[in-house]
């Protein structure tokens, strides 16, 4: 780490306390604090929660813990009980009262964001939106679920889509420019007035790709499947490979082929699974490496 991150990551910090009103005594014109908002949040999106299990949530000292569940309790906002399940343990759950004040703030809080956002355009929103969702990523060990979402193709996509075909296949399996030139020209041949792509993204940012393009009146045909190495593994080529053969079926076309190459062991067994047999194959060089070139294809009266 040089010493320009560290400065450029605190100054961050402190430009964004401020930004969300972390350094005002109290959060939102309330009388609580971000720490103590941040306690009625948790406990509003669990009902219930052990004592234990909340400081250890949210890593705060057991006695400041205390402090602040001793100020809402004295407010009306909070209740405390012991478990049920074991006497020597401590839940804590929002009264009446304390569920209509953290509505209150959470509706509050929605409102600053949506001025936040009112003040840049669409495309800044998705950058900012996405640039906080890798943060979060970046930063955040545990996470427990990534959002997937498989959304259509629109504006920008298409050149990420030559991007990362040319580097990642580059880098994965020595293939060239000539390579990235070829996707290049799929994609400059693309009529998206009948042809349909799709974009996985995970956490907001882009993590795979597919199209389909109508090769005649009767036969689509599967091009450009991608998936992030960082997001294999968890079903997001399927999906996408389904997605096209959905589409294809829409246009009301029988039969849908496919190229790819041998090497590609992980998109041949999505292509498998989804009812794709091998029809033909010849070898080949890319770069100065020998592939396999394979077509496939599958009838689409049948269901996979």
């Amino acid at each position: 780490m040089t010493e320009s991150n560290v400065s450029e990551v605190r100054a961050f910090n402190r430009f964004y306390t401020k930004v969300i009103g972390a350094l005002q005594t109290g959060m939102l014109d309330s009388p609580y604090s971000l720490t103590e908002v941040r306690v009625l949040f948790e406990l509003a999106r669990t009902g219930s929660m052990e004592t234990g299990e909340l400081r250890g949530l949210l890593g705060l000292d057991a006695g400041y813990l205390s402090r602040i569940l001793t100020r809402f309790e004295g407010d009306g906002l909070v209740a405390r009980e012991r478990s049920a399940a074991d006497a020597r343990r401590q839940l804590v759950k929002l009264t009446p009262a304390g569920a209509e004040v953290f509505a209150g703030l959470d509706r509050r809080q929605s409102e600053e964001i949506d001025r936040l956002l009112a003040g840049l355009p669409g495309p800044d929103q998705e950058r900012l939106v996405s640039s906080m969702a890798a943060i979060r990523r970046l930063l955040g060990a545990e996470e427990k679920q990534e959002a997937v979402v498989i959304r259509p193709s629109r504006p920008g996509d298409l050149g990420w889509v030559v991007f990362r075909h040319g580097e990642l296949y580059s880098s994965e399996y020595g293939w060239g420019i000539d390579f990235e030139q070829l996707v290049a020209r799929i994609v400059g041949e693309l009529d998206l007035s009948r042809d349909a792509g799709w974009i996985a993204e995970v956490d907001g940012e882009r993590a795979g790709c597919v199209f389909c393009v109508r090769q005649d009146d009767t036969t689509a045909k599967l091009r450009m499947l991608l998936v992030e190495p960082s997001a294999r593994g968890h079903g997001i080529g399927r999906r996408l490979v389904d997605e096209c053969l959905r589409h294809a079926r829409a246009m009301g076309c029988k039969r849908i082929t496919l190229w790819t190459r041998d090497s590609l062991v992980s998109a041949r067994r999505i292509y498998q699974a989804a009812g794709f047999t091998l029809e033909s194959e010849e070898k080949g060089v890319e770069n100065g490496v020998e592939v396999t070139d394979q077509v496939w294809s599958r009838d689409l009266s049948a269901t996979s």
